[in-house]
């Protein structure tokens, strides 16, 4: 999954795809390096970030879901949003899947929005909102709590009609980086719940505050732990460089293949 935030404020890109013809030329870019889906998104959630208005977020997304389908007829469009009415336009301009990090907990119509659409669901865990979700983010156990949250929220999409669900842990949304290296050493904990699992961490502070380097030189980290989500069941992985993302998936499923031929 590419990620194309239209954002002036996002922590890695934020102002770079603003202008349609710049979302086009790197959606462009992604899927010729092998993205299976471009995700969209108009507001953004990094530590922080303030919300912004559906006016504001339909204005910024919608123009560019429309000239990615224009352009690309066969392209996967993911919309990344929390806001119900958002989604639904998203859904109406081209937009196949639904991307919430709050799990339908910001907007109280999103899941009832998201099962008379019919269309897939990732449901993530955030602890509070990007606001104030890193001023003490606070665990028992991370990987049971958010596993125990995941259970509910399986059970509450699954009344409401929502039948393909797939879970994203939320790195680094509401969670220290010893939270994150938890959850990413037991990924496939969640695997338990029978859905398949994004692991969204492409050039997070879980990454470059350990290697003492700016998000910007946080390729070669990513890179690292995204061939670590593989092996431990990640199913999705959302990405900033697809080149790369899809050289670990390459080498991943040789070594798989080589497995089952030994075996």
């Amino acid at each position: 999954m590419g990620i194309l935030n239209i954002t002036p404020d996002s922590f890695y890109d934020g102002g770079h795809y603003v202008e349609p013809k710049a979302a086009l030329e790197k959606a462009n870019q992604m899927l010729k390096e092998g993205a299976s889906f471009i995700d969209v998104g108009g507001a953004s959630s990094r530590p922080g970030a303030e919300a912004v208005s559906m006016k504001e977020e339909m204005s910024r997304v919608i123009p560019v879901i429309e000239a990615l389908v224009d352009r690309f007829p066969d392209v996967l469009i993911s919309i990344d949003t929390t806001q119900s009415a958002v989604a639904n336009e998203a859904a109406e301009a081209g937009a196949v899947l639904i991307n919430d990090i709050s799990g339908g907990t910001a907007d109280k119509d999103m899941i009832d929005v998201v099962a008379s659409l019919g269309l897939p669901y990732i449901c993530m865990h955030m602890q509070g909102n990007p606001t104030s979700m890193q001023d003490n983010p606070t665990y028992e156990n991370v990987v049971y709590d958010v596993t125990k949250y995941f259970s509910e929220r399986i059970n509450t999409l699954k009344k409401a009609g929502v039948v393909d669900i797939i879970l994203d842990p939320g790195f680094g949304f509401g969670k220290t980086v010893d939270h994150n290296y938890a959850m990413l050493q037991h990924l496939d904990h969640f695997g338990i719940l029978g859905r398949p699992v994004l692991a969204g961490l492409s050039r997070k502070s879980m990454i470059y505050k350990v290697l003492n380097v700016s998000a910007s030189e946080s390729s070669n980290g990513s890179t690292a732990l995204h061939m670590s989500c593989l092996e431990r069941g990640a199913s999705i992985l959302r990405v900033h460089d697809v080149k790369e993302a899809m050289e670990c998936v390459s080498l991943f499923e040789k070594m798989k293949v080589n497995t089952m031929n030994e075996d």
